[in-house]
């Protein structure tokens, strides 16, 4: 049971070991003396810790097939918008119900083509004369070609229900905790911004520049990626290298790390430039798995050549979470989903606290017990999301004496940095004498959702959701 702590406060403030992590901007003075630390035994943190990992299509046949905290899906513009600015949203809220119910984020892509689909496109806009070209694509032998539907993306009306849809989207789901991450789609085959090998077809950079116009002004806290890295002079793409969305690679460990071949992620990346090589340090990076390596890649050696090694791909994307269905499937040997979990561990952030230290002081203001704490990032990536950190004290009854939520979250904490250091003064005057246990938490917004496991030994040891980071005797 939880309980408010009065007089409970926190009077000290995040301080960082190098200037580069956002951490350090209101961390108050050191303590005067050194504290006398207890280091943390470190574990791997799981899999599925939230907004990383591996991440299935909506409801997934097999969901025990492997550890997920995400699901994805796909949704036709046609699904919510009934007019240039009317819009039913009982589709999108069904989907997203259903995923928050299993305790899930959602990842989300909108599109107003797919090959395969027909009526994507909202019917007034068919009505009002928008242009469709049709055409073929092949498909992975042995199914047949499929058919395409693809939008005049020059239409006035069109470019208009875009910005609209836009819009609107991120008034009513920006910070939605039910969603993790949108990728932009809305533009090309399955929204993934390109008509391959028709590109006549595809949008114009005004058009493109234009959508990423709209989702700049719309969504302000849940991240917006993007399938192609651009810099100013990008044949085809409208520069993106410094706008502040992330990017997806849906070819990857297949079209990822070639430098013969100019379309692979990581060569479009650095020929971007700088700004979209530091990307991954303020924006996430995502993507999908290659459906002809899904499961495969997992493998020791791979029995096709073309699938590239996946933990070179992560180091050098530092993607957080990827589409997969390969491991959601029965029958995958046990073997390689061992060390698909050994993988996928390194996806994204790994946050481990290394040393704590606490001291007793006497205060002008009271008793306070004085705590601070080391931690590192031992991932790819930061974390994206405001988060607060929050502590409480168990005592030896396993009642939780709740302190509330800190300013201080976990993003900006970039891996490679030498370990920040986190100070925190609660005050104590009126805590009953005894022996208690000291817990730290980063809770998630959804209420079934998983909170940010961290890699510590003692990560759940007394109370689920909770890390103890040690014990010690109030007077």
């Amino acid at each position: 049971m939880l309980r408010s702590l009065q007089g409970w406060k926190f009077d000290r403030l995040w301080r960082s070991l190098m200037l580069a992590c956002s951490l350090a901007s209101s961390m108050s003075a050191a303590l005067a003396t050194e504290p006398a630390w207890q280091p943390q035994a470190y574990v791997p943190a799981p899999a599925d810790n939230p907004l990383k990992g591996l991440v299935p299509y909506a409801n997934p046949a097999n969901p025990d097939g492997f550890p997920y905290s995400m699901e994805f899906s796909y949704m036709a513009l046609s699904a919510v918008m009934t007019g240039p600015d009317r819009y039913d949203w009982s589709a999108l809220e069904r989907l997203l119900g259903d995923i928050a119910g299993r305790g899930h984020q959602a990842v989300l892509r909108f599109y107003t083509e797919y090959p395969g689909k027909k009526d994507s496109l909202p019917a007034f806009l068919i009505d009002g004369g928008l242009q469709i070209f049709r055409s073929q694509r092949a498909s992975t032998p042995p199914r047949p070609p499929v058919d395409i539907e693809t939008p005049d993306y020059e239409n006035p009306a069109l470019r208009s229900a875009l910005r609209n849809f836009i819009a609107a989207f991120g008034t009513r789901y920006d910070g939605d905790p039910r969603i993790g991450f949108i990728t932009a789609g809305l533009l090309g085959h399955w929204g993934e911004w390109h008509d391959y090998p028709l590109d006549a077809q595809f949008a114009s950079k005004t058009v493109q520049a234009e959508v990423m116009d709209a989702y700049a002004a719309a969504f302000h806290v849940t991240p917006v990626l993007l399938r192609y890295p651009a810099g100013d002079n990008d044949v085809r793409y409208v520069s993106n290298a410094t706008r502040a969305f992330g990017y997806h690679d849906d070819s990857f460990a297949w079209g990822t790390l070639s430098a013969k071949n100019a379309w692979h992620f990581v060569p479009l990346t650095q020929k971007a430039g700088e700004a979209a090589l530091r990307k991954w340090q303020t924006q996430p990076i995502g993507g999908e798995i290659r459906p002809e390596a899904w499961g495969k890649v997992f493998d020791i050696s791979p029995d096709d050549a073309r699938i590239e090694n996946f933990r070179q791909s992560v180091e050098a994307t530092h993607v957080s979470w990827l589409m997969d269905s390969g491991m959601f499937k029965a029958g995958n040997p046990p073997e390689r989903r061992r060390r698909a979990i050994e993988e996928v561990r390194r996806m994204g952030y790994e946050f481990h606290v290394s040393r704590v230290a606490f001291a007793l002081a006497d205060k002008p203001a009271g008793k306070t017990l004085e705590l601070t704490l080391q931690m590192e990032n031992r991932g790819v990536a930061p974390f994206y999301y405001a988060w607060p950190l929050e502590f409480a004290l168990l005592n030896d009854k396993g009642q939780l004496l709740f302190a509330g939520k800190s300013q201080h979250t976990l993003n900006g904490l970039l891996p490679d940095a030498p370990a920040s250091a986190v100070g925190h003064a609660f005050g104590i005057t009126g805590v009953a004498s005894g022996s208690y246990r000291i817990l730290l938490r980063v809770a998630n917004p959804l209420p079934a959702g998983q909170p940010v496991r961290f890699a510590n030994a003692r990560q759940d040891a007394d109370q689920t959701g909770w890390l103890t980071l040690g014990e010690v005797i109030l007077p």
